[in-house]
């Protein structure tokens, strides 16, 4: 009997502030959209590189099915050999095959089977993976004989990359969600053959920051070219970005896809 499950997707939380926003309206946005299952972009979380096992769990307290990641998956060691044992948290699946962890999972959501794949773009990336096109086609075939409900999450930095994967994947994969970039796209919209698409969730962090770090060292950066540190910015206001997306379960295909931009003065 078909249903319509309403996935909520976040994009990357950058460090304290991050987790503290989402932390904040994470609750409230669940109720809102009556969301049945949680995913969020968690590549950043700890300190605005990486990720560790008790953010995983605090993030799982606030109902959070699948944490996918990118290129900063490995900056926090101790995340490696949690991914050897747990699938709820993902590294891009192009990564290669002797890597820790997994690039696709499954998970159950009011009966039905959700599958996540995570993949990461090839242009102007700092690491070079396998071709995330044939990648998706290798898990697709995998997946095909399990369930019809399939969210992709693809870490790029250029748009044009995660919309031609989109319309690669198109009517073949429930939802494709662009992450890395921090900043949401106003192009939120159902392909023509029914795959939701956003060429970048946005992110969790402070609002008036250089993609949630402090603005003074990175334009120091850009404007030199010198190594400076990353630094989380903890200043007001704040923002939460994302979509959900509403699948009905026996085609997989989207019915509709909402954004969400919350800009919060509060301070935390």
């Amino acid at each position: 009997m078909s249903a319509i499950l309403k996935i909520l997707l976040i994009g990357d939380l950058f460090g304290k502030t991050g987790r503290s926003i989402f932390a904040r309206h994470i609750k409230a946005l669940q109720e809102k959209h009556a969301i049945d299952a949680t995913i969020v972009n968690g590549e950043n979380a700890a300190d605005g590189k990486g990720i560790t096992p008790d953010i995983v769990k605090f993030l799982q307290e606030h109902q959070v099915q699948v944490v996918t990641t990118g290129n900063h998956v490995w900056d926090k060691k101790d995340i490696i050999s949690y991914m050897s044992e747990h699938d709820t948290v993902l590294r891009p699946a192009n990564y290669p095959e002797r890597c820790p962890g997994t690039g696709m999972t499954f998970f159950d959501c009011k009966g039905f089977t959700v599958g996540v794949i995570n993949l990461m773009g090839r242009l102007f990336m700092p690491v070079q993976l396998d071709c995330p096109f044939e990648k998706a086609e290798q898990l697709l075939k995998e997946s095909q004989a399990i369930t019809p409900i399939m969210i992709v999450d693809f870490h790029a930095e250029v748009a044009a990359e995660k919309q031609a994967l989109g319309y690669f994947l198109d009517g073949r994969v429930s939802v494709v969600v662009g992450t890395h970039t921090h900043v949401q796209t106003a192009d939120a919209m159902i392909l023509p053959k029914g795959t939701a698409y956003l060429t970048d969730l946005g992110m969790g962090g402070s609002l008036n920051s250089m993609i949630g770090a402090k603005k003074e060292a990175l334009l120091y950066k850009l404007m030199t070219q010198m190594p400076v540190r990353h630094e989380v910015s903890s200043d007001a206001p704040y923002v939460l970005s994302g979509a959900v997306v509403a699948i009905d379960t026996i085609t997989g295909k989207s019915l509709s896809i909402e954004t969400v931009y919350i800009v919060d003065n509060e301070p935390l």
